[in-house]
């Protein structure tokens, strides 16, 4: 009560004095302890949160000078609305639904009002910013034609989002129109169809083959018509058959999850779906195709870096002030002649083991697969002969050079045959190593033959024909 009577304003306390027989009392020694004491329970949580007015907790942690109301305010209990935003203070925004008219209003004037447009006569714009065409008598003049009204467009309070709604003023039934039209194609496809089967029921396969043909060139065009946009990501439309095909996932992909069953195998994270491990413990890569993501993380350049990055710190404790990030140049440079001392070092210590105690000769005997005539390659096969498991076999090469094209040649020579004589198939030349003369060597080797084919035939028919024989070309192709 004495709170109560500590945060009221003087009027009220004059307005309810018949309440009160004496002026609000001081708290007493014993007032301010147990305040204390309750104060630190609700810290504790041991008592229970203070309650506003609207019967939500206020927070106990909440310093005095914050959750406790100035005099003016009028509050009568614990509250926290003096440090809200006041509702005659906020700003107001526009509705979801509010948005700016489209068109033109139903209101048509038979005279000429101030204000309105000179050339058309209606309100909302000026003679400036009219789209019709230019009147030789205006409007504002002779009071004819006067265009309807249009909206006055109302001043929006837009708020973060409302100025960045992608969908701000769409009229969902506009889609009506487009589901309408969709259904009347529909219509129409299946209309056509039932036409076809009933004119035309014992037709031939090839007329089956090309009416199908024609109804998939027509739904393919319906979808083109109302796909969205085609070259969108996760799309591809064949230029050929106009059909457009979703990227999803083939059904080859093995989820990670689904790689090893084993409880006790690689851990997968379903959160950022990802596992590190390998869940194929102790098999090659070729073989299983995923060996985790750690895997990756160790291919490339991953290896150098760290052997460099071993290299600066071994370098650094030696004396040698150098660093990775710092000096890349530098680093690489030490670390390539330390490799190459080293390399020296090593073969300077093997020559000299070799040259105390000898034994070259078995450094540079033949492998062991040669001594012995075997190796434990193992190689699996199938009933039809093919290699199942296993390295494969070595193709057999002849002693002569292949795929070696010379003189602008682009094949080989035995690679075209005509009448009992091997030649090049790029210019049917049947000379070897002469140069290739392309389409024009062809032309003037069909052009010879039928040359030679001409004369042949007129030798044999001398006493019947009177035209003139013409005279044997000879054509040389130079090599």
């Amino acid at each position: 009560m004495a709170n109560q009577v500590t945060n009221a304003p003087v009027s009220q306390i004059l307005k309810n004095a018949n309440e009160f027989e004496d002026e609000p009392r001081k708290k007493s020694r014993e007032d301010w302890r147990k305040a204390k004491e309750l104060e630190e329970a609700r810290k504790a949580g041991t008592a229970p949160a203070a309650v506003d007015e609207e019967g939500r907790d206020i927070n106990p942690h909440i310093p005095q000078y914050i959750s406790s109301t100035p005099w003016y305010f009028g509050a009568q209990g614990p509250t926290l609305k003096h440090q809200r935003p006041q509702p005659e203070k906020q700003k107001k925004f526009s509705e979801i639904d509010e948005w700016y008219s489209k068109g033109t209003t139903n209101k048509v004037s038979t005279k000429y009002r101030k204000g309105a447009c000179e050339n058309c006569g209606a309100l909302g714009h000026k003679r400036k910013d009219c789209f019709e065409r230019p009147r030789k008598t205006l409007a504002k003049y002779n009071n004819a034609n006067i265009a309807p009204d249009e909206f006055v467009q109302p001043n929006l309070a837009l708020d973060y989002d409302g100025k960045r709604d992608r969908w701000a003023g769409y009229d969902p039934s506009e889609h009506r129109a487009i589901v309408e039209e969709y259904q009347k194609v529909e219509e129409a496809k299946k209309q056509l169809r039932a036409e076809k089967l009933n004119s035309k029921g014992g037709e031939d396969e090839e007329e089956k083959e090309k009416e199908k043909e024609e109804d998939e060139q027509y739904s393919d065009a319906d979808e083109d018509k109302y796909v969205d946009e085609v070259d969108m990501p996760g799309t591809k439309v064949d230029s050929k058959q106009r059909i457009t095909v979703r990227n999803l996932r083939i059904r080859e992909d093995t989820a990670k999850y689904l790689r090893n069953l084993d409880p006790n195998s690689a851990y997968y994270d379903p959160k950022t779906r990802s596992m590190r491990d390998n869940p194929y413990a102790g098999t090659e890569r070729e073989e299983v195709g995923y060996m985790g993501e750690n895997a990756a993380r160790f291919t490339g350049d991953t290896q150098n870096h760290a052997t460099a990055q071993l290299f600066a710190w071994e370098a650094h404790e030696k004396g040698v002030s150098v660093h990775l990030l710092a000096e890349p140049t530098k680093i690489e440079l030490l670390k390539h002649e330390f490799d190459k001392k080293k390399e020296e070092l090593k073969k300077t210590a093997r020559d000299t083991v070799i040259e105390k105690y000898g034994g070259k000769e078995h450094l540079d005997a033949p492998p062991p697969a040669l001594l012995l005539a075997q190796t434990e390659e193992y190689v699996e096969y199938s009933r039809t002969g093919n290699i199942i498991k296993g390295q494969e076999r070595q193709v057999i090469r002849s002693r002569y050079d292949e795929d070696v094209y010379t003189n602008n040649h682009t094949s080989v020579f035995g690679s075209y045959w005509s009448e009992g004589q091997w030649g090049y198939k790029c210019c049917h030349s049947t000379i070897k190593n002469s140069y290739c003369c392309g389409e024009a060597g062809k032309r003037a080797i069909s052009e010879a033959e039928q040359f030679s084919r001409g004369d042949r035939i007129s030798n044999t028919n001398d006493d019947q024909d009177d035209e003139e024989v013409p005279s044997k070309k000879k054509i040389r192709l130079e090599e």
